[in-house]
Order: structure tokens, then C-alpha cells, then sequence
């Protein structure tokens, strides 16, 4: 039987780690508030058809640009998550639930924002005999049907290295699949306690070998040397990784891994022509970049 308690323990041990004075945020890191017509009107929808976003949950910076775009990436089961992430403000619990009904909800509300590219998202539910990925695949179904127009990404947990459960997604693929590594294998212990740096590798090149373009992304910022972020780039590539994505890491609350230095923007541009000569197909990076900007951008790119 799944237990959460070991959990709050390692979640509560990655928020004992002494906190680094930084001083004030530079220049490049302030976004302004989020205001405006396209922004209430999609918080209104959201609310209205019960769904979640990630951009609300994770406390994206780039919520004010995506969401007056019409754009927003779309959380499905639920908003509690039975990982003890050090950088993520997702409650952590035992979910109680599963919404059947979310997968049309989600479809609606992109038919009705009449999107060209969606992102779909979950929490960890580790509970799960399939960790939910039935859910992934019933959303992506729905979206095609209602929104055919419409190219889907997906951003899916590890499903603990489960082929049964890739298969179900590979019943409804996307146009894009995305798993992050979020961090170098060094701090996984602190950053994702219960995740595996090389089953996310073999995550991703499943889903290449099955013909699937492929991405994912990582946090600077919260302890790693750039030899670390330059050697992950190239594991990344080793496993047919199609697109990266490198965004500071900014810490939510107290209670989370603290800052360990503000890279500057000459760095993230360094990443990104290295990137590319590695063989990427695209590579965003800067400071404000999280897993699903300019998504649409790069999958008008690839398709």
C-alpha cells in the first residue's frame, strides 16, 4: 500500500538546508503582475470547467505573457502529488480521487480557446497502478477529436519506469512527449528524491524509438556546475532528445531548496549554442524559461 509519510519526511529534510543570502533580484528576473482582458477570461474558464494549471500551481513567472497569449498549460489528476520535489510548490499528499470526467473538460476548454498547440501536464500519482498515464491517453483522444488542428504535448511523470503505462500513452500519442530531468544527477537526492536520473534518460528514449519527437528541461541555479549542465546536455542527446528547455530556478517558499546563485543571461546563452551544436532541435534558454514556454513556437518548428 502506497504511503506519503516517507515522503513529508524527505520533503521536510530538503527544507532543512541553510538558506543562501542572494540579496535582491537582478534586472532580468522581474515579470510583471498578471492583468488584463485574455488573463481573466481564462481564469474564468478555468474555474468554470474545474480544471488546474501548472502555471497557477508552480507559480510561473511567465503566467502575465502565456496567459494574455491564450495560452496555458493544463494540469490533469488533480492538484496533490505524492512526491516530495525540493523545488516544487504542488501540495504534497495522498490524492483521494480520480476525475474521470477531466479529460473531456480539458478538450472543451481548448476547443473553446481554439488553441494550435496545447501542453498537458499532471502531478505525481505514485498510488496508481498505471500512475494515471489512462487519463493522459483518454485526454490526448479527446483533444484530437474536438480540436484536430490542434498539435498536443504532453509533460508526464516517470510512471516509476513502467512500459505498461508508456504503452498507454502510445495508445493516444502526442505530437510532442516531454519528461524533465529537472536537475544533474548529483542532487537528485535533495532536488528528486523519488526519481532516478537514468530511468528519465530511458523514459525518453522509449518514447524517441517509437517515433515520437521528444523534450525536456532543467533548472539552474540550485546547486549545479556548468561542466554538470553541459555533460546532462549531452546525456540528453545520447538518448535522442529533440528539444531543451533551461529556466532559473526560483524558490517558491521558504520551505523549499533555497537559490544557490542567479546565472547570469551570457550563461544561458552559452547553453543554448551548445546546445545546438550538440544537435538539439531547439533550445530555450534563459532565466524566465520554464518547461512550457514558447511550446507553440517549437512545435510550429518541428511540424
Amino acid at each position: 500500500m502506497f504511503k506519503i509519510n516517507q515522503h513529508q519526511k524527505a520533503f521536510k529534510e530538503n527544507a532543512e538546508k541553510v538558506k543562501i543570502p542572494l540579496g535582491k533580484r537582478p534586472d532580468w528576473l522581474k515579470v510583471k503582475l498578471p492583468t488584463g482582458q485574455n488573463y481573466s477570461d481564462l481564469l474564468k474558464l478555468m474555474r468554470g470547467q474545474r480544471l488546474h494549471t501548472v502555471c497557477e500551481e508552480a507559480k510561473c513567472p511567465n503566467l502575465a505573457e502565456c496567459w494574455n497569449a491564450r495560452t496555458a498549460t493544463f494540469m490533469i489528476l488533480g492538484d496533490i502529488c505524492t512526491r516530495s520535489c525540493g523545488f516544487c510548490n504542488v501540495k504534497l499528499g495522498l490524492p483521494t480521487e480520480l476525475d474521470l470526467d477531466e479529460p473531456r473538460r480539458v478538450a472543451e476548454s481548448v476547443e473553446e480557446l481554439k488553441l494550435r498547440h496545447v501542453v498537458v501536464t499532471s502531478v505525481n500519482r505514485d498510488e496508481l497502478e498505471d500512475g494515471g498515464a489512462s487519463i493522459f491517453s483518454e485526454t490526448v483522444k479527446l483533444i484530437n477529436q474536438k480540436s484536430p488542428d490542434c498539435t498536443v504535448e504532453i509533460l508526464i511523470p516517470d510512471f516509476k519506469g513502467d512500459e505498461k503505462s508508456f504503452g498507454i500513452i502510445m495508445e493516444n500519442p502526442p505530437h510532442i512527449l516531454n519528461h524533465n530531468l529537472e536537475t544533474v544527477p548529483r542532487l537528485y537526492h535533495a532536488v528528486r528524491p523519488q526519481a532516478k536520473y537514468e530511468r528519465s534518460l530511458q523514459l525518453i528514449n522509449w518514447f524517441k524509438n517509437k517515433g515520437l519527437k521528444t523534450k525536456s528541461g532543467i533548472m539552474v541555479g540550485i546547486g549545479e556546475k556548468t561542466n554538470e549542465v553541459l555533460e546532462l546536455m549531452k546525456d540528453l542527446q545520447k538518448n535522442n532528445c529533440d528539444i531543451l528547455t533551461i529556466g532559473q530556478y526560483l524558490q517558491p517558499t521558504k520551505n523549499h531548496l533555497p537559490v544557490d546563485r542567479y546565472v547570469h543571461p551570457d550563461e544561458f546563452n552559452m547553453y543554448k549554442t551548445e546546445g545546438m551544436k550538440m544537435g538539439f532541435k531547439a533550445v530555450e534558454s534563459s532565466p524566465l524559461v520554464r518547461s512550457s514556454y514558447h511550446a507553440d513556437k517549437q512545435a510550429r518548428e518541428l511540424f
